[in-house]
């Protein structure tokens, strides 16, 4: 029996053979195949914790950038309530007011039924009465520094080539202003405060988003190289490097390079705002100079004259607004730096603004400000305040037009809005009201109706997670060569475009956001 089992296995050895190298190599097939699936899911794991990471990362950013306006704003609308003081305006009306009564002999002389004109008392009457509307509606917003002294305060923002004329004879005693000046003054100033402030917003807003999210694009790349870069267990003491190749400084963890770079925000809020003044208020003297505060408009022609003076500011045009330069109002020109860095309380030196890091921010900030999709979303932004203002607190405060909703449906089907007309100065009064709210630095409305617009965040996105090759610390050098850090940081890039609405360039990642965006729409 032995010797026929035998026979039989040198009969079947070579299909024993060839059995056991078909069952070897099935095995070895199915371990690489496990190996390559586990690879897989490893990889696909570290994605998503990376993904996670970058999304956590970007959403607190925004949250930074919020909390960042907030604290900032204050700066910008103190600065223009100084500018253009309306506050001082009204409480000339109010000096008018008294010495009229003063030098009346009879409350029976001022409802005189003589024709109206702008002296006599019937009309008289008559602004008083919208004078009075106008100081219980704003009277608790008067701004302390511009009622301190009356007599030489500022005549910044008038409509009126007299009182432009009147306020340039420096140290000479003022010529009174008759109350049809004074009425037309406030109702310029009134309304150019309250367009300055919302275009000043919209303008923080988008620069902070800027500088806040190319840091926050440095200060992640920083920390992918941190984690790519092997930690040698020998060496304990790191040696300082201020090079501008140490990748720390590289990557956008030099603090100083950082302070310097959002220190730049001074000008807007001290200079850019200032200039922004005066062509608004240029733009509403051309539209609004003929109105007469005693005149009754409706809502539709005031947004209609609101628009033509965002059209003069802005551009009539689509051509027009994506060749509008904000530029000269969000950053210093490069001579100009120095100065802000002094005034800001940051050291001017020549290795600070020479710094090839900081430099590559302001270049790269002064692109994406220039840049068309810049003036896309602010224009969305601005739609977005300017209706707040008007749609909202004007028509609720002014024209008594009660909020859209189901309950008062019938009621605004009954009575349309379009056809309810207030003063003109009653309506300078919630004009006078919402400037303060405007730069409120808590419980901003305006604010929030701004970052409620889904374009912002997709044009933060972009910026946070595109032109990752610009960090590198060898920008423009091969990639080929890449390894380390470098490579570690390559990933990144890699999975941020997969991450979030990117390309290698930005126009063409923003072209891609708003193609998402109209498809969510």
């Amino acid at each position: 029996m032995i010797s026929s089992t035998r026979s039989w296995f040198r009969r079947n050895r070579t299909n024993f053979a060839i059995g056991a190298g078909v069952l070897g190599a099935g095995y070895l097939a199915g371990q690489y195949v496990l190996g390559k699936v586990s690879e897989a899911r490893q990889r696909m794991s570290e994605e998503r914790i990376a993904k996670e990471n970058l999304r956590r990362r970007f959403e607190q950013n925004q949250e930074d950038c919020t909390f960042t306006v907030l604290a900032i704003l204050p700066t910008a609308t103190e600065n223009i309530l100084d500018a253009v003081p309306v506050e001082q305006i009204l409480e000339e009306l109010q000096k008018h007011k008294a010495e009229r009564l003063a030098r009346s002999v009879g409350p029976s002389e001022v409802f005189s039924s003589a024709p109206p004109s702008v002296a006599d008392p019937s009309v008289a009457d008559d602004d008083a009465k919208s004078l009075t509307s106008y100081q219980s509606q704003s009277e608790s917003y008067v701004h302390a520094s511009q009622i301190a002294d009356g007599e030489n305060a500022s005549t910044t923002g008038s409509g009126s080539a007299e009182v432009a004329a009147e306020g340039a004879a420096s140290g000479e005693k003022k010529t009174k202003k008759s109350k049809a000046q004074l009425w037309n003054e406030m109702k310029i100033s009134s309304i150019s405060r309250a367009f300055t402030l919302l275009y000043t917003l919209s303008l923080l807003t988008l620069l902070t988003r800027i500088q806040l999210n190319l840091l926050g694009r440095r200060n992640y790349l920083a920390s992918v190289v941190s984690l790519a870069t092997p930690h040698s267990q020998e060496s304990k003491i790191n040696l300082e490097n201020h090079d501008d190749d140490n990748f720390d400084h590289a990557y956008g963890n030099d603090f100083e390079t950082n302070r310097r770079y959002l220190s730049l925000s001074w000008w807007l809020l001290h200079r850019g705002c200032i200039e922004l003044i005066q062509k608004v208020t240029a733009a509403v003297n051309e539209v609004f100079g003929s109105l007469n505060p005693r005149e009754e408009i409706t809502l539709e022609r005031l947004s209609e004259m609101t628009l033509e003076v965002r059209k003069k500011v802005e551009g009539a045009t689509e051509e027009q607004r994506r060749t509008c330069k904000w530029l000269p109002y969000l950053l210093p020109s490069q001579d100009q730096e120095a100065y802000v860095l002094r005034e800001s309380g940051m050291s001017d030196s020549a290795s600070g603004l020479t710094s090839t890091s900081l430099r590559r921010l302001i270049d790269e900030t002064s692109d994406l400000i220039d840049s068309p999709s810049f003036t896309h979303v602010l224009t969305r932004l601005l739609d977005s305040a300017f209706s707040h203002l008007i749609d909202t607190k004007i028509s609720q405060l002014s024209y008594k037009i009660p909020p859209t909703s189901a309950s008062t449906a019938r009621v605004q089907e009954i009575v349309n809005p379009s056809d309810a007309k207030a003063k003109v100065a009653n309506s300078l009064a919630v004009f006078c009201r919402q400037a303060h709210a405007i730069g409120t630095g808590a419980n901003n409305e305006y604010l929030a109706a701004i970052e409620s617009v889904r374009d912002l965040e997709a044009f933060a996105a972009v910026v946070y997670s595109s032109n990752f090759e610009y960090e590198t610390p060898e920008a423009g050098a091969s990639a080929n060569t890449a390894t380390g850090p470098e490579s570690g940081m390559q990933s990144a890039a890699e999975s941020a475009r997969t991450s979030l609405v990117t390309d290698v360039g930005f126009e063409s990642a923003w072209g891609k956001a708003l193609a998402k965006e109209d498809g969510k729409a």
